[in-house]
């Protein structure tokens, strides 16, 4: 997908979300690259890392980055949008995830997804994981994958 097209996505999708006045955000991809080493040293001792970067009226947007599978995850009322800036993984959606906790309010975790779809993710992709879809990113050993989120509340 080329950033123009990539623009013109977020860009549709952040002005049918919510009217909202206030400076434009940009980032660009070596914007989001360099915090890459910022991120990794933070998650030297779990794997991964991320920040939030802005907060808006129904959506925040924030940059991840994993060297190790993350947990399963479920998001009641928020969808993830990934847009993939350095690296690859595998995300697993869909299935179930057994023995799954309330790790706060409308997020559930767990150990795995089991029965989930697989797709392989690369530099440039652009995924849509809908509220209440589980979901957990693979990372291959030495790999790593460093992605901005927009999470956008689609359930009340």
């Amino acid at each position: 997908m080329t950033k123009k097209l990539l623009g013109v996505l977020l860009g549709t999708f952040l002005c049918t979300t919510s009217a909202q006045s206030g400076p434009v955000d940009h980032y660009t991809t070596a914007d989001l690259s360099r915090d890459l080493a910022k991120l990794k040293t933070a998650a030297a001792a779990t794997g991964s890392a991320s920040e939030t970067l802005e907060h808006y009226n129904n959506h925040f947007t924030m940059l991840a980055y994993r060297a190790t599978n993350g947990a399963a995850e479920l998001h009641q009322q928020l969808a993830d949008f990934f847009y993939v800036v350095h690296g690859s993984a595998t995300l697993l959606t869909g299935g179930t995830i057994p023995d799954s906790t309330l790790a706060s309010p409308g997020e559930l975790r767990g150990k795995a997804v089991v029965g989930g779809a697989s797709t392989s993710l690369g530099v440039g992709d652009v995924v849509h994981i809908p509220a209440g879809t589980p979901h957990q990113l693979l990372i291959a050993p030495g790999q790593e994958f460093l992605y901005f989120v927009v999470k956008v509340k689609e359930q009340d």
